[in-house]
């Protein structure tokens, strides 16, 4: 019988990257993404990363973005897509983030699409897309 989610091991990285958003901490990134070609969309110009120069630009600015929210805080619903074909994985994942922003309290709900690969003995982040889907103050 084939998985029809995500087990524990790919969720490492989209609950890595959470929790790098929700604290900054860039230190926590590491091994995260996958080493080869990448594709990051995000919803804040230039809006589409690629390849590791571009992980490094994001990484940056997504840094100064969530170091400007107080309290965020992120729930998963459950994965949703779930496809795997050999060592790539592909589902998307609701999400919600809640937090403060210029001292409002924001609710946002959205989705990440993700792309892994398995490099070595590990599910790497080859490539996410972002989408909100509602936000409110």
């Amino acid at each position: 019988m084939s998985a029809v989610a995500p087990d524990a091991a790919m969720m490492a990285g989209p609950e890595t990257l959470a929790r790098f958003l929700e604290t900054a901490d860039q230190g926590v990134l590491h091994g995260v993404f996958s080493t080869g070609d990448l594709v990051i969309l995000e919803n804040f110009p230039p809006h589409v990363f690629t390849g590791q120069d571009g992980l490094d630009h994001w990484r940056g600015l997504m840094a100064r973005h969530v170091g400007a929210i107080t309290d965020l805080r992120h729930t998963f619903g459950p994965p949703q897509d779930f496809v795997r074909t050999g060592d790539t994985a592909y589902f998307s994942l609701p999400t919600r983030w809640t937090g403060v922003r210029d001292g409002k309290r924001f609710d946002e709900h959205g989705g990440w699409s993700f792309v892994l690969v398995l490099e070595g003995d590990a599910w790497r982040i080859r490539s996410y897309g972002w989408s909100v889907v509602s936000f409110a103050q």
